[in-house]
């Protein structure tokens, strides 16, 4: 994964309820429907489904209820 940025890091954080542990257990379980054959909520996609998984939480098109 490339290097994060601290504003990027804050926008992974706070579209996941504010906890570094939700944010890990989002991106997995984001990643797995998306290796599984979900499709992606995003357009531009950055390749691996993990960095996929972290834009689309970064972009606000996942987040945990």
């Amino acid at each position: 994964m490339q290097n994060m940025t601290e504003l990027e890091r804050d926008a992974l954080i706070k579209n996941s309820g504010d906890s570094v542990y939700k944010l890990v257990i989002l991106a997995f379980i984001r990643a797995l429907e998306l290796n599984s054959g979900m499709p992606k909520l995003i357009v531009e996609s950055p390749g691996k489904v993990g960095s996929i998984a972290l834009e689309e939480i970064k972009q606000g098109k996942v987040r945990i209820k």
